[in-house]
């Protein structure tokens, strides 16, 4: 998964940068294990054993397994965030931020399958990390009530709705990849416009613009 872990600085010090190194190491197992659906079960020996690093070695970076899965989720979702919010620079309608945003993440499946497989794994449990891909979509819907684009009342309810739809479009990718095509994602988008009040015509424009085009 080198195309989707998330990189660190690197220190100067012999010694830091090999921390780092296992620190890292650590952190794209977690990655490999969530994306594979194993993340719950695996032991800290086998987590160990998928970075490739003595087991001692887990404790002087983590304190547990759920610590470990805190950091790989966040770093790995603030991440994406980060090159959705590249993609979206320039983008002044709080609309078409949104729009671009769900339909870039909706094609994961196709742009950046680990990503894809590792956003299923997590869950809605996405919607509690405090960094990364859902705390952007709040900020992008709370962004359009502000402007008057969007008319839903509630900005944590929408933002449920629409994690909801990426997520079981993602899911039902993973089990038919034949049956959900990027139209499929485009039709998500326009549903999700139309919920948060985009008049019709006006969504279904905004889901179907062209797309740039994010990457690692």
């Amino acid at each position: 998964m080198s195309s989707a872990t998330t990189k660190v600085a690197v220190p100067g010090n012999r010694l830091d940068r090999r921390k780092a190194r296992t620190r890292q190491a650590l952190i794209d197992a977690a990655v490999r294990l969530i994306a594979e659906g194993r993340g719950e079960r695996a032991s800290i020996q086998e987590i160990t054993e998928a970075a490739d690093i003595g087991f001692g070695s887990f404790y002087n970076h983590f304190a547990g397994k759920e610590d470990l899965f805190e950091a790989a989720s966040e770093e790995t979702l603030e991440r994406w965030a980060q090159l959705i919010d590249a993609a979206c620079t320039g983008i002044d309608d709080p609309a078409e931020v949104f729009a671009t945003s769900l339909r870039i993440s909706g094609r994961l499946a196709w742009t950046h399958p680990e990503i894809a497989r590792f956003i299923t794994g997590v869950g809605l449990d996405l919607l509690d990390a405090p960094r990364g891909l859902a705390p952007r979509a709040l900020r992008d819907i709370r962004a359009g009530q502000s402007a008057g684009r969007f008319t839903i009342t509630d900005a944590e309810i929408a933002l449920s709705a629409a994690a909801g739809g990426l997520l079981g479009l993602l899911r039902l990718q993973e089990r038919d990849p034949e049956r959900v095509t990027e139209t499929s994602v485009d039709e998500l988008t326009e549903a999700c416009l139309r919920l948060l009040g985009v008049p019709a015509t006006q969504a279904r424009r905004l889901s179907r613009v062209r797309l740039p085009d994010p990457r690692w």
